[in-house]
């Protein structure tokens, strides 16, 4: 295959499969061929089983010369996030305390969901231990690199599904973002990235990490990423905390215009340092969505920075992952990790029921400014990617990672649907990200904006593995 075909989305390679132009093995070997020669240079992949993999593509391909097609992604490679479990594969989560045996013979709902409509999973991708961190990298595993250049984080904690979007080795993916996960290393790594509202997507286990958690899709398209939501949102009796399903037709959603929504549009929330290159593109940005019909007001959403909140509802979520370890497991984890586990540790249960209180006063604070507001768009991330191997860019004030991801955790906290699309390149040649946050339970408006936004402004580039120091 071409570079050209392999930058195909899953609703052209759909397309292909359906005519008999392209053959699910075909991709899903020239895909692996791809990982093969290239993901040394990014460690976007923990498991690749090639032959199970050709297994379940060739099941397809006799799916389609029978005219039996299975569902809406039958054939179509997806990358997975060690989080998800997968019945023939070992779920581990980038640590050394998981025993993976344990971990077989079961499906996430959304691999349960992805199984039902004939996906072809390529693998298990990256994500730091216990997916606790904005940046990709554990004890197991090693760093992820970003794909635009590779001694630059992918970004976390679902930067393996990131870099591998990014670089062409498959064009889905799934995430998970509990602080920013999916919309982190989307915004690194130049691609679409959507947390659905709390929900939406069936979840089970229940993360430690509570109702922060949400699991979504990643891809090089929005309309890919409804795609994705089209399935992930089927319905799975195991997630007590789901949504009711609304059988929303999310890829019905994205035609027409923005004519009457009213959009908010601001560029650092009242409080945040934000990257000029980043400022500038943000700004310009706004001027499409004008284009479009919307009326944009640049506004601030009026909190302050609830880091100290999220700090201690996320990090107790860590230490809820850890709490069942022995002392001897703890040793092997990442430094960082047991460091915040610590600090959690030694919160009171009133420490942690005032950053409860404060989550509904910001949750609340959301929906009152959204009876005015249909959208609000921020940068997806104040910087650029930054160098591999560090939690946070060299010389930051600070030494956790949320400090540099002021967009995205306050939208974990309340639940709230919130899409990253590519917004170009900044003057250091890494990509921007730019988020578009809406009401709970609509993300089909958030997705219909994100998808007439990219139609105008396309991210067509590609990073150059060739760059990568990665043979052909």
């Amino acid at each position: 295959m071409s570079e050209e075909l392999r930058t195909l989305s899953a609703l052209e390679l759909k397309k292909a499969f359906e005519r008999r132009e392209l053959s699910p093995v075909e991709v899903a070997a020239d895909l692996l061929d791809h990982v093969q020669h290239h993901d040394h240079a990014l460690n976007a992949w923990c498991l690749i089983d090639r032959e199970t993999t050709l297994e379940i593509a060739k099941a397809s391909e006799q799916r389609y010369l029978k005219g039996e097609a299975q569902g809406l992604l039958d054939g179509i490679p997806v990358a997975v996030k060690d989080v998800f479990l997968t019945p023939m594969w070992p779920t581990l989560k980038g640590s050394r305390t998981i025993d993976g045996a344990s971990t077989l013979n079961k499906r996430s709902p959304a691999t349960a969901a992805l199984e039902r409509h004939g996906y072809v999973p390529l693998g298990k991708t990256t994500t730091p231990e216990f997916g606790w961190k904005g940046v990709t990298d554990s004890p197991l595993c090693g760093p992820t690199n970003n794909p635009w250049d590779p001694s630059k984080t992918a970004g976390g904690s679902s930067g393996g599904s990131a870099a591998a979007v990014s670089a062409c080795m498959a064009p889905l993916a799934l995430g998970t973002d509990a602080g920013g996960s999916i919309r982190i290393p989307a915004g690194f790594c130049g691609i679409v990235g959507h947390k659905p509202t709390f929900g939406e997507v069936p979840h089970w286990p229940a993360s430690p990490f509570g109702t922060l958690a949400h699991a979504g899709p990643m891809t090089r398209t929005v309309a890919d990423a409804a795609l994705m939501m089209q399935v992930l949102c089927e319905t799975d009796p195991r997630d007590s905390q789901a949504a009711p399903r609304r059988g929303t037709d999310y890829l019905g959603a994205l035609e027409g215009d923005l004519s009457g929504l009213r959009i908010a549009y601001s560029n650092n929330l009242g409080y945040v340092d934000v990257d000029p290159d980043i400022e500038r593109a943000c700004a310009a940005a706004v001027e499409v969505f004008r284009d479009l019909g919307a009326t944009v007001v640049e506004v601030d959403p009026g909190f302050s920075n609830p880091l100290a909140a999220f700090g201690h509802l996320f990090y107790g979520g860590a230490a809820n992952a850890c709490r069942d370890l022995t002392p001897r497991q703890r040793e092997q984890m990442d430094p960082g990790l047991m460091q915040v586990v610590a600090k959690a540790e030694r919160l009171s249960m009133l420490d942690y029921l005032a950053a409860v209180n404060e989550r509904m006063a910001l949750s609340e604070r959301m929906a009152v400014f959204h009876q005015k507001y249909d959208l609000l768009i921020t940068p997806t991330l104040p910087i650029t990617a930054f160098e591999t191997n560090r939690e946070v860019p060299p010389d930051w004030p600070n030494t956790r990672w949320p400090t540099w991801t002021p967009f995205t955790y306050p939208f974990n906290m309340t639940g709230q649907p919130a899409l990253s699309v590519p917004l170009g390149l900044a003057g250091d040649g890494l990509p921007m990200g730019l988020q578009i946050v809406g009401r709970r339970f609509e993300d089909e408006q958030v997705l219909k904006a994100g998808h007439l936004f990219e139609q105008l402004r396309p991210f067509t580039d590609r990073p150059s593995l060739a760059l990568a120091g990665a043979t052909a």
